[in-house]
């Protein structure tokens, strides 16, 4: 009797504790429906994305070429509208202005690549960062590339077949030479083992390759698409081949962004919700037609047939640069002296701005 007395005891002390917790797990937990959970979850995200008010004008320095594609695609689609942005595209006579102009706080972004200039203001303390990519060879379709003259491919099969030829680029201590010496580095030569011949813009490397006064030059599209279908020149070696980790073209921030992050984070989300249209109509052909009517509009490319026949520029749907490319391009000017300082690519690249936008818009799926 005694013992089912003190069972009796146990069982009602249990159950006293048991709804106790019970109790306890009600009251941590209030009865929420799912939509007002999800929304305490975003609503720090709505917040931040609210559009800027008033609306506040971006200068972005670009020559308008279809790399620039986040930058037109976002514009025409209204995705820096719709964040409070207006882009005020600005044209510079070199690479060298437009750094000058980020530093002086005169524009805000520039669509640009690697240069000692670009590195130097950063050891000069100038508050410039590279935050996101604006160019990338895509395997088997690389869009910037050595071509050959189209009589000469019987000549020049291999890298050693470049020792001694008369090779154009646009110019000296930058991303040209660079990825020429990249690409004679295969045959163990630099660019003191040819001829190399500065010719200042692509359309002229062609027409001298047409006149046949050099035998091959560093093109980009569509020049290379022209160039081939012209039956002047050979695209030869994919850039894959000589130069796969390069880093061809950035997206850079100047001093008024990276003193307004309210700015910066908004504009580097519209920007990949426009690569990645891009990359939805370029390589998973989704909407292409309409990607190719807004480049055509926007971008100095304005045949829409050559779209069809570019090899297309990469960019990345997640917006981040190749840091080893980076690197590579810093190790370059340092070992030839054109850096007057030490720097590694976590010194001159920021990737804050492109890890909010793909915290706000979520990875961009393959």
């Amino acid at each position: 009797m005694k013992r089912i007395a003190l069972f009796l005891a146990l069982a009602m002390l249990l159950t006293v504790l048991t709804l106790g917790c019970g109790q306890q797990v009600v009251k941590d937990e209030p009865n929420v429906t799912g939509e007002e959970v999800q929304k305490e979850q975003t609503v720090e995200e709505k917040l931040e994305l609210e559009p800027l008010s008033p609306v506040v004008k971006v200068t972005v320095g670009m020559k308008e070429v279809v790399s620039d594609g986040g930058v037109l695609i976002g514009m025409a689609k209204g995705y820096y509208k719709e964040l409070g942005i207006e882009i005020e595209s600005v044209a510079f006579n070199t690479g060298q202005d437009m750094i000058n102009a980020l530093g002086a706080s005169q524009l805000d972004v520039g669509c640009t690549v690697t240069a000692s200039g670009l590195f130097n203001a950063i050891l000069r303390d100038i508050p410039i960062k590279i935050v996101g990519d604006k160019g990338i060879n895509v395997a088997g379709q690389g869009y910037y590339r050595l071509m050959i003259r189209k009589d000469l491919v019987d000549e020049i099969k291999d890298f050693e077949d470049l020792r001694g030829r008369k090779l154009a680029v646009v110019g000296t201590a930058s991303l040209d030479e660079i990825a020429l010496d990249r690409v004679l580095n295969q045959g163990g030569m630099t660019t003191n083992d040819v001829d190399l011949q500065v010719i200042r813009s692509f359309p002229d490397i062609v027409a001298a390759m047409s006149n046949k006064s050099i035998d091959g030059g560093m093109i980009i599209e569509p020049f290379v698409a022209a160039a081939i279908a012209n039956d002047i020149a050979d695209p030869w070696k994919d850039p894959s081949e000589y130069d796969p980790d390069a880093q061809t073209a950035l997206l850079v921030y100047g001093k008024s962004m990276l003193d307004r992050p309210e700015v910066a984070n908004r504009f580097m989300v519209a920007y990949i919700k426009a690569l990645r249209d891009y990359n939805d109509a370029f390589f998973k052909n989704l909407n292409k037609e309409e990607m190719i009517s807004i480049l055509a509009e926007y971008s100095v490319v304005k045949e829409k047939e050559l779209y069809e026949k570019m090899f297309p520029v990469g960019l990345n749907p997640d917006g981040f640069v190749r840091m080893k490319g980076v690197q590579m391009d810093l190790d370059w000017y340092i070992q030839r002296g054109l850096l007057k300082g030490e720097l590694k690519a976590e010194d001159v690249v920021d990737n804050r701005f492109a890890e909010y936008a793909v915290k706000v818009l979520g990875e961009y799926g393959k």
